[in-house]
This record gives C-alpha cells, sequence and structure tokens, in this order.
C-alpha cells in the first residue's frame, strides 16, 4: 500500500505543479505567485485531508514534495513552457491536469481504505486529495472552484472513489488494478473533455 501511495503522489504532484503553474503563468502573476499557486494546487488537498483525519500534513514531514515541485517548476521554466500562447487551453495542460487528477483521486481512495472508513468517507477524502489544492487556489484568485461550475471533473473523483472502494471489498488491490484504474480513468476523462461533457445545471 504505501509504495502506491508515493507513486500516485509523485505522479499526482507533477502533474498538478504544471497545471498550478500554467494558470498562474495564464494569469501574469510573478515568480513567487507561481510558486504559491503551483505549491497550492498540488498540495493543497492533501494538506486539508491529513487535517481532517488528524494526521500531521505529509508534505510536512517529508521533503520530497517540496523538491518535487521545485524541480517541475525549473525545468518548465528552463523549456520555456510558459511562452507558450494560450498555454491553459494546450494540450499539455489539459493531460497533466487529468492525470494529476485521476492520480491523486486513487491516492485519496487507498488512504480511505488504510483509514478504513466508509463509502461517503472515502468519497469526501477522494474529492478532497483530488481537488482541494485547486479549489483553494481558485478560491484565493476570487474565483468559483473550476470543479463546482461545470465539466465531467469531480465526478471521474467520485467515480474513482465508488469503483475501487467496492472493488476493495471483493479483492485486494494490486498494481494492476490500479493501473487500469488509472488509465481507464484517464482515458475517460480526455474523452468527456474532448466530447464536452457536463454534469447537468438545475433550471
Amino acid at each position: 500500500m504505501e509504495k502506491f501511495l508515493i507513486i500516485t503522489d509523485i505522479i499526482g504532484i507533477v502533474s498538478f505543479t504544471i497545471s498550478g503553474f500554467i494558470i498562474a503563468v495564464y494569469y501574469k502573476f510573478d515568480l513567487v505567485g507561481i510558486f504559491i499557486a503551483s505549491v497550492l494546487t498540488a498540495l493543497g488537498g492533501g494538506i486539508i485531508r491529513d487535517g481532517m483525519i488528524g494526521q500531521m500534513p505529509f508534505a510536512f514531514t517529508h521533503d520530497y514534495p517540496f523538491y518535487v515541485i521545485l524541480t517541475t517548476i525549473t525545468i518548465m521554466m528552463i523549456f520555456k513552457l510558459h511562452r507558450i500562447k494560450e498555454l491553459e487551453t494546450h494540450f499539455i495542460y489539459i493531460l497533466s491536469d487529468s492525470i494529476g487528477l485521476v492520480a491523486f483521486s486513487i491516492m485519496g481512495v487507498l488512504i480511505a481504505i488504510k483509514e478504513e472508513v466508509n463509502l461517503l468517507g472515502t468519497i469526501i477524502i477522494t474529492l478532497l486529495t483530488a481537488v482541494g489544492g485547486g479549489s483553494v487556489r481558485d478560491i484565493l484568485m476570487n474565483k468559483i472552484p473550476f470543479f463546482m461550475s461545470k465539466d465531467f471533473y469531480a465526478i471521474i473523483a467520485i467515480f474513482i472513489a465508488i469503483f475501487l472502494y467496492y472493488l476493495n471489498r471483493m479483492m485486494e488491490i494490486n498494481f494492476l488494478i490500479i493501473l487500469f484504474t488509472f488509465i481507464f480513468f484517464l482515458a475517460l476523462r480526455l474523452w468527456a473533455y474532448y466530447k464536452k461533457w457536463f454534469v447537468p445545471f438545475l433550471n
């Protein structure tokens, strides 16, 4: 279980750092703003989640999350990705954000399984892990959190939570199951984006 958590954590941190970086560049933040937006997007959800389950945030007790963020930002600046026009709608952003969503959703479920919570607890922990950081970033930018306004986004995290929760009740979660879950729901998220699927509004 621990090795799965670390793998999904690193994938999620890299992906959401890229996502936060791109959003910060789009809104013309300075270097400090870019760093803060990247950190909040990558680590914010995990910090909130850990606080909710009564643990010291993982990012505060382990060094690698900070170094992964710093390295990712540095690489993006070296390759001048911030100079790509309309980067916020570029495939790099869509893919990185989708990978982060799926990776952190899986991580949230694994933590929920470890904490032995029920289905509702699993869904909430998964949502906090997957969309919490981006929501904090959006709120600080005086925006409605992206997952609450439109798009087939948070529903992916909910589907992953339900799928793995019930699967764990039938069998032990292993690498192949996690890999299948990652590939399937990443493909579903990308398909939903390009087909412009949305969660219905109330009229």
